[in-house]
């Protein structure tokens, strides 16, 4: 009896181990099962993530396009500003009605001076050429002033 004593285990008993193997081989989980547990995990994880990062993303794009829509506004409203400052000059008031409905002040004799359509006319303060097209008559161009904003 001068021999390695060895210990007999009922049978059907695991042979102790590490840890996990023991957990794993108790529960009843083989390696199949925890690669099939496992990529079923991951792939939970990866839905729960995914979602959420599709909305994050899309809301960055959205937030980029309100930007760009806040400057426009913010070019607008400057110059709507600028607009409201030259329509707070007299002198540029007078300037528009003269040029856009033709007033004259009193005293002053009016005249009208309609240039075949295709003519070049040579501007008074600058002397550049520019072709003029059919004058329309001053409510034509009111309308038009009107409608243009």
């Amino acid at each position: 009896m001068g021999g390695a004593r060895r210990s007999r285990m009922p049978q059907g008993t695991v042979p102790p181990g590490p840890l996990a193997r023991r957990v794993g081989y108790a529960v009843g989980i083989t390696t199949g099962r925890r690669a099939a547990l496992l990529a079923a995990l991951v792939c939970v994880l990866m839905l729960s993530v995914s979602v959420p990062l599709r909305n994050y993303v899309g809301q960055r794009a959205e937030l980029a396009a309100v930007y760009e829509q806040q400057q426009i506004l913010a070019d607008k409203i400057a110059e709507l500003e600028r607009r409201r400052g030259l329509l707070a000059d007299p002198q540029h008031i007078e300037t528009q009605a003269r040029e856009r409905l033709r007033y004259v002040l009193p005293g002053e004799a009016p005249y009208l001076v309609q240039l075949p359509p295709g003519t070049v006319a040579t501007d008074s303060a600058g002397g550049t050429g520019t072709v003029q097209s059919s004058v329309q008559p001053w409510y034509g161009q009111l309308w038009k002033s009107i409608n243009s904003g």
